[in-house]
């Protein structure tokens, strides 16, 4: 009999692990440990149902070119300082003072978050004088700080919204080493801090930042009950955020079992494993345009898809042989074909950057481990050899690395192994149990769930396991994906 494996995150799953079980049963197991939220070997047109709540285009607003371009060092090696004060409100009414303020204290989160400068604490602000224009920043007193740069705003009251003007001041020179003018709505002050951060980002280190992507994951916050079931067991739905938790919006609302979100790579669709018609099925959802696409059409079981990198295609894993393979087809459903050909259960494929190659969890040596193969179904070679490997995740370039779950006792971490070298880092130490990484688009930080906090909540680490954040609260959140 072929070992079950399932990650054990409660009771009731490690119940599930510890049973032998037929081919048959195996795939109910993964079902039913999906449906319980866990990491599982893996788990990746008609009219759509409305989300409850259907996000605006997170279009940013609209720019004037960069002023000028120079770069600020920070003293020998060390990261530049800047301070970032309230921005300047250039009117009394509390709309433009409060766009002003958020503006201001998302922009520093932002900058802070990818650890590239060193963010003076805002709490030292007020012994300095706050500017009033551009004309009267207290350099001085910015110096005895220690700053190297200070951000500077206004924010004016148009008729149709606000304007904001950004600099970046260098403090020894006094000269503006950033500028850009943007105009647009006043109703999401938090847009404008991240484009700035994520502008400054790439203008002052050739940074891809991340302060405008989002993450999407599962979610049974809503404690509904599942419809045509006779269990009495909660529905989970398909949330998105912003990359640090803020906007959290519900995608889907069929109140059934919808899992393993995965964002398409233009960031506009979202594909998932839904159980709204009994059993698992893959749709993508269009999020922004309010339709859903049924991918695989009941044929089989399906889970976990995975995006190629140019959108065009989806790897996911079916049963419709029979057995646990893995298959590939056009985004639009057609050119199906299948990828392993193995007793062995396949399962959780990621692409590589090049879309070249597929990684993914299979139990054919035993255990689950991760293996490489191309997207012709060719070069096959296994990669990980650990006590148990799942739900593997390709960094972006220039990395060449797959973060992991493994087992590491009672319970699960992240790890991360280096395809160049095969060196193996963990990055969580058995604090909770701890699953499903995704990388951010840069590659330099990841999203995951872990019980640390109790329930299972999405928090987001940088890729050496520091600078830890939790990114959800409400009910248990599980299975996240970090828009490209």
């Amino acid at each position: 009999m072929k070992r079950t494996f399932v990650t054990a995150v409660t009771a009731a799953t490690a119940g599930l692990e510890s049973c032998a079980t037929s081919r048959a049963t195996w795939i109910s197991v993964v079902a039913v440990a999906a449906a319980l939220g866990v990491v599982a070997s893996g788990a990746r047109s008609q009219p759509s149902q409305t989300p409850a709540q259907q996000p605006p285009t997170p279009q940013p607003p609209p720019q004037q070119p960069t002023d000028i371009s120079t770069i600020i060092s920070g003293e020998a090696t060390a990261a530049p300082r800047f301070a970032v004060p309230d921005f300047i409100a250039g009117s009394n009414d509390a709309e433009t003072v409060s766009v002003a303020k958020t503006i201001a204290q998302v922009l520093w989160d932002d900058l802070n978050f990818e650890r590239d400068f060193a963010l003076i604490p805002r709490d030292i602000y007020s012994t300095i004088p706050a500017a009033k224009s551009f004309d009267d920043v207290p350099f001085d007193r910015w110096r005895e700080l220690n700053a190297d740069g200070v951000v500077v705003g206004i924010v004016q009251k148009t008729g149709n919204g606000v304007r904001v003007e950004v600099r970046l001041f260098n403090v020894r020179s006094r000269q503006s080493a950033f500028g850009k003018e943007y105009s647009g709505s006043a109703a999401n002050p938090r847009l404008y801090a991240h484009t700035i951060s994520d502008e400054l980002h790439q203008q002052q280190r050739a940074l891809r930042g991340v302060a405008r992507t989002k993450l999407t994951f599962a979610s049974d916050r809503d404690g509904e009950r599942m419809r045509g079931m006779v269990e009495n067991r909660g529905v989970k739905e398909i949330y998105i955020a912003d990359y640090d938790g803020e906007n959290q919006r519900r995608v889907t609302t069929s109140r059934s079992l919808n899992i393993t979100p995965a964002w398409s790579p233009d960031a506009r669709s979202i594909a998932y494993t839904s159980y709204q018609k009994g059993g698992p099925n893959i749709y993508i959802s269009n999020i922004y345009q309010g339709t859903r696409d049924d991918l695989t059409k009941d044929v089989g079981q399906n889970f976990l898809p995975a995006w190629s990198p140019d959108g065009t295609r989806l790897c996911f894993m079916s049963t419709r042989d029979g057995n646990s393979e893995l298959y590939v087809v056009n985004r639009d459903g057609s050119n199906l074909r299948r990828l392993t050909t193995h007793p062995g259960i396949d399962v959780s494929p990621t692409w590589s950057p090049s879309g070249t190659q597929i990684a993914f969890t299979s139990d054919r040596t035993g255990t689950p481990q991760i293996y490489l193969i191309g997207a012709d179904g060719l070069g096959l070679q296994k990669v990980t050899s650990e006590a148990y490997a799942d739900r593997p995740t390709w960094s972006p370039a220039p990395y060449n690395e797959i973060a992991f779950t493994a087992r590491t006792g009672p319970g699960n971490d992240i790890k991360v192994i280096d395809l160049a070298t095969r060196q193996v880092r963990q990055l969580t130490f058995g604090e909770g149990t701890n699953e499903s990484p995704s990388w951010s688009p840069n590659g330099r930080h990841l999203a995951f769930m872990s019980t640390r906090s109790g329930k299972s909540q999405v928090f987001t680490m940088a890729r050496d396991g520091k600078n830890l954040k939790q990114v959800t609260q409400a009910g248990n959140n599980s299975q996240p994906d970090w828009s490209k």
